[in-house]
């Protein structure tokens, strides 16, 4: 990387010597085309920067900056009142900087921070998923009013269950990103204690961060993607809808009392028959856990033979529809490996013995990171695929005097465990398929874990908040360098699954990269636990929005490729685009997927309209109604009933959507249809039969 040949970093003694009360200031020119909107103030100032010991908060003080690096950085160091010799490093890369501090002796050192300035109307976003940080119910709270921007909001920068994504990276409306390397846990404070300050303090015994600067804020988005990645390039068949059940039983009868004579499990069957018959592509079928021996169903990676008749071959079936097979996991050992783990210390240490996650895998073991990717070798040579990685946020030891086999604190680890987990997995499954020919979906994630995965959403509420939140989640991670991400389509096991509710969920899901359908309560749209079961608008609803969800793979793989090589992220928030438009900071329903495609999300129930703001530099088709074509740079009201999404395509790009009007009533009368079961069944046992002659 270039680096500049003279620093434009100015520094300010509040006192000329080093005395009680005396710190340092810095202050970082930010780009003059990034205050076209929101910036007020020509330079970040950071200040206040401090190390804090169990004695209490030390100051550094303003003697460290008077010594200056010719090729535009500058190192200094001075004796502490504690005796210690503080460090710091500051080094130039363009138009980006990298402070580093550190302190001999170290040991004691328990936290570093300062604070950065913050003008009155500045935006924040990045950090996490999550709505709010603290417990995730709070994140689909009815009457939560909080969108992308985290101003007011405190934030621990530490991974919790299960809204999970998380990196030490936000950027500003005033043309800054800051990026705290390293996993310690820490905290964010976006002008919640102090309203003229941002607050940031990490664990650890040294700090080191990097600050971004550009004249757009998708400068800074692409910028930390590649530092932090790059995104992996998946598979294109990731970008096909996929399917799954949070439990799979095997019944007797299919849900309309057909008897079941196919190979299979019932529900499985039941799935890829119904899709098929209605015409609903799928590209990816997921088993969730039990899917194994065992009390909780996940024994030794073998197959529970009776839940899952002839596996093997059902992978095969499987294929031949073109989809793909994937199954749940989790970072720990059950069965007889875990008490060979026990025996061997393969666990991590201090863990408390739970019910779910125990005892889990300690992967800077090389010994034990061997011994799980050898169980998960074993599924990977019956043909499967795709991973659902789940619980490395959950019961994960991150406090106390144990090491791990590599010699690190649980506290520093703590952060690095979802990491640690993808890319054990990532190099399996990369032995058994060298060409890459498979997908990992972790559900936690932190700095590093985009090299290896995608992601889904977590156990998201089936409410219109939950929707809600979702509609920000995808905004959100994009901005942290994740941008292949999806949600559980009508929430996580929600009882009500409300008919408006989930058509609009079907929408929003089919213009993320991963449009995963399920549980849905482990049944179909067919067979809901309340009237009517047999739901002929959802049903339409997801055959309309899959089929276009489907006609856009080859369109969002080529959105992936520009994420990996360039760090952009497949879906944007309007202020990536248009920075200098007021309507893009505001209107956070409605983002781009893509470069040429608007979205906008009604998430109430109800309602049927929604303010749509569209970029300027750029007419717009509508694209329910192709006849009408908006200037850019207006918002517009558009209205949608609830199998309606107001969609908006660029006019001049080759993307090619159908008649989206005659789809909708193709699909009305596919779901009215019900599809003969009995035959199909025997098509899978004629199939099964000639398979074993």
């Amino acid at each position: 990387m270039r680096r500049s040949s003279i620093a434009v970093i100015f520094v300010t003694m509040l006192f000329p010597a080093f005395a009680a009360g005396e710190f340092l200031q810095l202050s970082i020119p930010l780009p003059q085309s990034s205050r076209a909107v929101r910036n007020t103030q020509g330079a970040l100032t950071v200040s206040g920067l401090f190390y804090e010991t169990s004695s209490g908060r030390v100051e550094l003080p303003s003697s460290l900056t008077r010594k200056w690096r010719p090729n535009g950085g500058f190192a200094a160091e001075a004796k502490m009142p504690d005796g210690r010799i503080v460090q710091l490093l500051l080094t130039q890369e363009g138009s980006n900087y990298v402070l580093r501090l550190s302190a001999h002796p170290d040991s004691g050192i328990v936290r570093w921070g300062f604070a950065a300035d913050c003008a009155p109307d500045e935006y924040f976003t990045g950090i996490m998923e999550r709505l709010v940080d603290g417990p995730q119910q709070e994140t689909w709270a009815p009457g939560r009013t909080e969108a992308l921007n985290l101003r007011g909001q405190k934030i621990d920068m530490l991974v919790k269950p299960t809204l999970s994504l998380y990196a030490p990276f936000y950027i500003s409306s005033r043309g800054y990103g800051l990026f705290v390397k390293g996993t310690w846990p820490g905290q964010f404070d976006f002008c919640a204690g102090k309203t003229d300050q941002v607050q940031v303090a990490f664990e650890g015994p040294s700090f080191e961060m990097k600050i971004y600067t550009a004249s757009d804020p998708a400068s800074l988005v692409r910028a930390h993607a590649l530092d932090a990645g790059p995104p992996i390039l998946p598979p294109k068949w990731i970008y096909s809808p996929w399917r799954w059940r949070d439990e799979h039983t095997q019944r007797a009868t299919y849900y309309d009392g057909t008897p079941v004579t196919g190979p299979f499990n019932s529900e499985f069957m039941e799935d890829m028959l119904m899709m098929k018959a209605y015409g609903i592509p799928n590209g990816v079928y997921w088993i969730d856990r039990p899917w194994g021996p065992g009390p909780l169903g996940d024994d030794d990676f073998e197959i529970d033979p009776h839940r899952l008749p002839n596996f093997s071959e059902s992978v095969k079936w499987l294929d031949q529809q073109g989809s793909h097979m994937a199954l749940w996991i989790g970072p720990f050992f059950q069965g007889k490996m875990a008490q060979q783990a026990l025996t061997r210390h393969y666990n991590m240490p201090a863990q408390l013995v739970t019910h779910n996650n125990y005892p889990l895998a300690d992967f800077t073991n090389p010994s034990a990171k061997q011994f799980w990717e050898d169980g998960l070798t074993k599924v990977l040579k019956l043909g499967v695929v795709a991973f659902k990685m789940d619980r490395s946020e959950e019961d994960i030891p991150d406090d106390g005097p144990e090491k791990l086999f590599d010699g690190r604190s649980l506290r520093e680890n703590r952060n690095a465990y979802p990491v640690e987990y993808v890319q054990t997995a990532y190099e399996a499954a990369k032995k058994v398929h060298p060409d890459g020919d498979f997908a990992l979906m972790p559900r936690a994630a932190y700095t590093g874990s985009s090299r290896y995965g995608v992601f889904w959403g977590g156990d998201i509420a089936g409410t219109q908040e939950g929707l809600r939140a979702e509609i920000i989640a995808v905004q959100r991670v994009a901005i942290m360098g994740y941008p292949n991400w999806g949600s559980d389509t009508c929430g996580y096991n929600h009882q009500t699954l409300d008919q408006e509710m989930c058509s609009r969920w079907l929408a929003f899901s089919a213009f993320t990269p991963i449009m995963e359908v399920g549980p849905t309560k482990n049944v179909g749209f067919w067979d809901l636990p309340r009237p009517p079961s047999y739901d002929e608008i959802l049903i339409a609803t997801w055959r309309l929005y899959a089929r276009l969800h489907q006609r856009l793979a080859d369109y969002s793989y080529k959105c992936a490729q520009e994420a990996h090589e360039t760090g952009t992220p497949i879906v944007s928030p309007l202020f990536l685009v248009e920075p200098t438009a007021k309507d893009s900071w505001i209107n956070w329903w409605t983002y781009m997927y893509g470069p040429d495609l608007v979205v906008s999300h009604i998430w109430k129930d109800g309602d049927r309209s929604v303010q749509v703001y569209l970029p300027s530099g750029s007419k717009w088709r509508d694209a329910w109604a192709p006849e009408k074509v908006y200037d850019g740079g207006q918002t517009i009201i558009a209205s949608a009933e609830p199998h309606q999404i107001p969609l908006y395509v660029r006019v001049g790009s080759n993307l090619e959507l159908g008649d989206l009007n005659q789809e909708w009533r193709d699909s009305v009368e596919a779901a009215h249809n019900k599809p003969d079961l009995k035959t199909l069944d025997a098509g899978v046992k004629s199939w099964f039969e000639k398979q074993n002659k």
